[in-house]
C-alpha cells in the first residue's frame, strides 16, 4: 500500500467514525501537554492514534498483538515505534513512561486488572492515563444486541465507572475526570447495533454530532462507551 493510500484508509477507517473520533479526542487531549514525553498505546493496534500523538511533540509506542494491524502501522506515512507484545505483560522497564492510552481494549482482555497492573508498573509517578472502555449500562434491555456485540468484538468484560475506578485506584492510578459516550438509553441500542455490519462504525459517521448533542444534553449517569482520565500515584 503506497503512503497516499495507507493516509486515506486511515483516515477514513479511524477518524470517520461514529465512535472514535468523539473518544479518541477526548483521549488524546486528557493526555495534555505531551510534548518531549514519552506515551505507550495498549492494543493500540497499526499505531494510527499513536502516530496522531508524535505530531503533538511526543515519543510514542503502540503495542499490538496482531502482526498483521502492525504491518498496515509500518505503511503509515510517519509511523510511531511498533512492537508486538502482549498488554499483560508489558515489554518495557519499570516507570519507563509517561503516559499511556488504551482505547477500548481492556474489555477485550481476559484479565483487566492484571493489564492495569502493567500500566501502572511501566508509568513514572505522576504519570497519565487515558482510556476508555465498554461499559454497555443498558445492554439488559437488548439480550440479543448484547451478544451480537460481545460476540463480534470479543468483548469478555464490561466496565462501568465504580467498577473501573474501584480497579484503578488499587493498581495505583488515582482517576481524575470520567465521562460516558452514547448516554441516552436508544443511544446506547443504536452502539450495540454496529456489530450488524462490518463497516457500520464508519458508515454512521454523520450520526456521530447527533449522538454528541444528545450526550450534552443528558444527565444520565451511564452510557456505552466510559472514558477515564488518571493519574499515577
Amino acid at each position: 500500500m503506497n503512503t497516499l493510500a495507507s493516509t486515506a484508509v486511515g483516515y477514513i477507517g479511524h477518524k470517520v467514525h461514529v465512535v472514535r473520533r468523539r473518544e479518541s479526542a477526548w483521549l488524546l487531549d486528557a493526555l495534555g501537554d505531551v510534548r518531549g514525553k514519552t506515551i505507550v498505546d495498549i492494543a493500540g493496534g497499526d499505531g494510527y492514534w499513536a502516530a496522531e500523538l508524535a505530531k503533538r511533540g511526543a515519543t510514542t509506542v503502540a503495542l499490538d498483538l496482531a502482526e498483521d494491524k502492525l504491518h498496515r502501522g509500518r505503511t503509515l506515512p510517519q509511523p510511531p515505534g511498533l512492537v508486538k507484545g502482549d498488554a499483560l505483560r508489558l515489554p518495557f522497564p519499570d516507570q519507563s513512561v509517561d503516559g499511556t492510552l488504551s482505547i477500548c481494549a481492556i474489555e477485550h482482555f481476559p484479565d483487566g486488572k492484571a493489564a492495569l497492573a502493567e500500566m501502572a508498573r511501566i508509568t513514572r509517578p505522576g504519570g497519565s492515563l487515558a482510556m476508555s472502555a465498554d461499559a454497555l449500562c443498558a445492554e439488559h434491555k437488548w439480550p440479543e444486541l448484547s451478544e451480537g456485540h460481545r460476540k463480534r468484538y470479543s468483548v469478555v468484560d464490561t466496565y462501568d465507572e465504580a467498577k473501573l475506578t474501584e480497579l484503578l485506584e488499587a493498581s495505583g492510578f488515582e482517576v481524575e475526570r470520567t465521562d460516558y459516550l452514547f448516554r441516552e438509553v436508544w443511544a446506547q441500542g443504536v452502539y450495540m447495533r454496529l456489530h450488524r455490519w462490518k463497516y457500520a462504525p464508519n458508515a454512521l459517521a454523520p450520526l456521530g454530532p447527533l449522538v454528541a448533542l444528545s450526550d450534552r444534553r443528558s444527565d444520565a449517569n451511564q452510557g456505552a462507551v466510559l472514558l477515564v482520565q488518571a493519574r499515577r500515584t
